[in-house]
């Protein structure tokens, strides 16, 4: 006989083989026992949670010659006969490819007809949701009021795209995901059963990489065994299924918080140069973070942990790592994640991320110094603040800018680390704001997306720094780009980055203009904005009776145009 996968060898044939629904399981055993099973099921749930398997459980089990029982016999004609698909009277439909009004029309004209061979004839109607609009209406009234001898089971993953008018007629089953520690005891059946060697942390990450769906975790032991030489070890299933060592991602972790960005930039380099997926990288970090501060939160969590075991370095770890810590990294690699999801380019925002944690445990060294260190220069912070103060105001353009203040000084410190100290060339800016004009910043942005096409084709990451930003002001010879993130705004003026002078190289041949460029991060354009408005406001001059335009409309008119001014009294 051909080989058969052992997902299909190791399906379900009872109620009792079926892990993780006993929910399910044992209220379908209490109807079929007191003969009160529906006319009308759904079972929902993600793939692999055993909604087929359990719909063709339920068919044999209502029409085994022994009925009414809680199981089925799988000795009987009618069962063997099920399992082999070679009665007619229990039809499985699979509705992706047969999801027109015909067929389901096909099926009402039928069910009238009393079953030939079983004493129920039933209809499985897998991935249900694939029916079109017209195929739910025609199945509508024979769902309402079906003949006593047919049953539907309907299945699908996705039960928000089924109409209401649909549930409401069947009994609804959400099939959960399988618990990780079901699927690896299941896995050791299966390897026992086939003399398969396999070490018990290989069956783990197998039950972990499945991600609760039992046929998964079957097809890839399968896949593993085929690839083993022998036995299946631990490194089998990280080449498999692209995973990540629990050894390489702690060494990653203990350089994040060791605020080494060169070592974890070089270990997540490695690891994606070979050929590591970095969506399931992040996903690896997040889920290591989280069983940290589950397990500091107590040890009595280990069971729901997603790691296999928990050796002393694990525990260690998560002593030596504050709480709040772990709540800010664990945001921050979501935040990372749901970017990377959205881009063609996950690895630079992997990298970013990687990059930003380092500084945030730099930030939290910072404010973990000793009060006794920091006063003197809390007080030193302060003197100059108050200096500030009672200095007059500087005359506009005069000095460079910090991008991000704060009034408290143990702030201002922090801020400063962040920040990467970012300055601006005000008086550079002041004046391109001076001579800032409508028609100018029309003909940059008009210009804008052929600058993109063609910094994108030249360098990939720089691209990526200037996709969330855009140009806010433009004179003859200077424009303002304001950036949504400041950290993308630093990369861009970092000392090394060549981004600032081939964009104002494409931009001279798109242009035949000759621009400089000042990034400034978009919170700090909204600041410059309104102060230059404030300090451009004129005393206002009487003309007869008429009386003139305000100075601040005036201003704002110039910097955005009579189409974009909405003037409220």
């Amino acid at each position: 006989m051909a080989y058969q996968a052992l997902y299909r060898v190791y399906r379900p044939q009872t109620f009792h083989d079926i892990a993780g629904q006993q929910h399910i399981t044992q209220t379908l055993q209490n109807a079929l026992i007191k003969q009160q099973f529906s006319h009308a099921y759904l079972f929902t749930g993600p793939r692999g949670t055993g909604k087929t398997s359990a719909a063709k459980i339920l068919a044999k089990a209502i029409n085994c010659e022994h009925a009414p029982v809680a199981e089925p016999c799988n000795e009987c004609a009618a069962c063997r006969g099920i399992t082999d698909g070679t009665i007619a009277d229990v039809i499985e439909i699979d509705a992706a490819s047969n999801n027109g009004v015909d067929e389901i029309r096909e099926i009402r004209d039928k069910v009238k007809y009393a079953p030939s061979e079983v004493r129920y004839k039933v209809y499985i109607i897998d991935e249900v949701h694939m029916l079109s609009t017209g195929a739910f209406n025609a199945l509508l009234k024979t769902l309402e009021e079906p003949p006593e001898h047919v049953v539907f089971i309907l299945a699908t993953t996705e039960p928000q795209k089924i109409p209401l008018t649909i549930i409401s007629r069947c009994q609804q089953f959400d099939f959960r995901r399988i618990p990780s520690s079901a699927i690896a005891e299941r896995l050791k059946y299966v390897v026992s059963d086939q003399h398969i060697e396999a070490e018990d942390e290989a069956l783990q990450l197998i039950a972990r990489a499945s991600e609760g769906g039992m046929r998964d975790a079957l097809s890839v032991l399968d896949q593993t065994v085929a690839y083993s030489e022998g036995k299946v070890a631990v490194q089998d299933v990280l080449d498999v299924t692209d995973m990540v060592s629990d050894e390489l991602v702690r060494g990653l972790t203990q350089a994040l918080d060791a605020h080494d960005a060169a070592t974890a930039i070089t270990n997540t380099s490695a690891l994606l140069d070979e050929g590591k997926d970095p969506l399931r990288l992040i996903e690896q970090l997040i889920y290591y973070y989280r069983d940290l501060l589950l397990y500091q939160t107590s040890p009595d969590l280990e069971d729901i942990l997603s790691r296999p075991h928990v050796d002393d370095s694990f525990r260690e770890q998560s002593k030596n790592i504050p709480a709040d810590r772990l709540y800010d990294v664990i945001w921050q690699l979501n935040d990372a994640l749901l970017e990377m999801k959205r881009t063609n380019h996950p690895r630079i925002f992997l990298e970013m991320a990687v990059v930003r944690l380092c500084r945030l445990t730099e930030q939290a060294v910072q404010g973990a110094q000793p009060a006794a260190n920091l006063d003197p220069l809390e007080k030193r912070v302060e003197a100059l603040e108050k200096q500030m103060k009672e200095r007059p105001a500087p005359a506009a353009g005069e000095g460079d800018l910090p991008v991000q203040q704060q009034p408290s000084a143990q702030n201002s410190i922090r801020r400063s680390v962040k920040s990467g100290n970012l300055r601006l060339p005000m008086a550079k800016i002041s004046r391109v704001l001076d001579e800032a004009t409508k028609d100018e910043l029309t003909e940059l942005r008009s210009a804008w997306g052929e600058v993109m096409s063609r910094v994108r084709a030249k360098d990939v990451a720089a691209n990526a720094q200037l996709l969330e930003s855009q140009p806010v002001a433009s004179s003859p010879d200077g424009f303002i780009q304001a950036f949504k993130y400041s950290i993308h705004c630093e990369m861009v003026m970092d000392a090394k980055s060549h981004t600032i002078e081939m964009v104002q190289s494409i931009l001279q041949d798109v242009l035949h203009k000759e621009k400089t460029m000042y990034p400034v991060p978009e919170e700090t354009w909204e600041k410059l904005k309104k102060d230059y408005i404030r300090r451009s406001k004129t005393p206002e001059k009487e003309s007869g009776n008429q009386q003139q335009e305000d100075p601040l409309i005036e201003e704002a008119r110039k910097l955005v145009g009579t189409d974009l001014l909405d003037i409220k009294d």
